[in-house]
């Protein structure tokens, strides 16, 4: 296997990709929308994918298009709950493996941890795709395959809920790139730990998971498997093998870990950037307009804290 592949590195560039100057401001943004829609044309992304990371991507210019240091420090968190884990499953969908199979599946490697396709959009065809896309990258097993052995996540109704026997249903952390609110909280009722990825600090799904990682996940997934070698290097080897001493240290690591002091930290993150926008905009316009727009920027970071203290109002 080539050794681009075996580091989770992009694809060959389509021609579209070729057509990119680098000096375009939104190079590698183009980029990954063009990778996205190769995954719809291959079978792994559905459409209502390719409007989720629209979405996403808008939040993604209010982070700065940075990882920043919130989600370096959840990278770290998460890293070492993997460490810690006995039963670590990877949880992939479509956009998932459009944007970084190689490097779920290094991270996979790495940590010992199972990889489970699992879809809200769920189709045998889409399945076989994505595993196909894992295998691609070096996966040896895939799970979440195989009709017989699946079981119910209780507390969600959407398809997401068949799990396999042997990967979520007895996981006891989970990796959930992308993920949706509903099986975020199911997951954490049936008592597993939760690593998600997420641009949204607000969202349910980073409200509710026991570490959310904000971040574009084509930044975030190295970030996470260079904390997991790092943690592997620390503990005298592979993260799978590191014996008693090693989990020891990543599970205080974990217990120091805040998740909704880390959310607080990204909605600043936001609202320092929108800030610096405004201020951007009373120079360009002569410095008029008064100061007003740095206290709506105050009582939007204000009711984003308290969103993240006491939890999203109901939908």
């Amino acid at each position: 296997m080539a050794a681009a592949e075996r580091t989770g590195a992009a694809e060959p560039a389509a021609a579209q990709d070729a057509a990119v100057p680098e000096s375009h401001p939104r190079a590698e943004s183009l980029r990954i929308r063009h990778r996205l829609v190769r995954g719809f044309e291959e079978g792994l992304v559905a459409a209502e994918g390719l409007l989720a990371h629209g979405r996403g991507e808008a939040l993604d210019y209010l982070l700065g298009e940075k990882t920043g240091g919130a989600a370096r420090q959840a990278c770290r968190a998460a890293a070492a709950a993997l460490c810690a884990s006995d039963r670590p499953v990877i949880s992939v969908n479509g956009n998932a493996a459009a944007l970084c199979a190689g490097q779920l599946v290094s991270l996979a490697e790495c940590t010992g941890s199972a990889l489970e396709v699992n879809l809200f959009y769920d189709s045998p065809g889409r399945r076989g795709a994505i595993a196909g896309r894992l295998r691609r990258y070096g996966a040896k097993r895939v799970l979440g395959l195989d009709p017989e052995r699946m079981a119910v996540l209780h507390g969600t109704d959407s398809a997401r809920r068949m799990v396999d026997r042997d990967g979520i249903f007895a996981a006891d952390t989970v990796v959930v790139p992308l993920e949706d609110g509903d099986r975020t909280a199911a997951l954490k009722r049936a008592g597993k730990t939760v690593i998600t990825f997420d641009l949204n600090p607000l969202s349910r799904t980073a409200q509710t998971a026991d570490i959310s990682i904000i971040d574009n996940i084509t930044r975030a997934a190295n970030v996470l498997l260079e904390e997991c070698r790092n943690l592997a290097g620390e503990g005298g080897g592979d993260n799978r093998n590191g014996g008693g001493g090693a989990k020891s240290a990543a599970a205080r690591i974990v217990q120091g870990f805040d998740n909704k002091r880390n959310l607080a930290q990204a909605v600043r993150q936001i609202t320092g950037n929108l800030g610096r926008l405004q201020g951007m905009r009373r120079v360009a316009g002569g410095g008029g307009g008064g100061g007003g727009g740095g206290g709506a920027t105050a009582t939007a970071a204000t009711a984003a804290a308290d969103i993240i203290a006491h939890g999203p109002q109901p939908e």
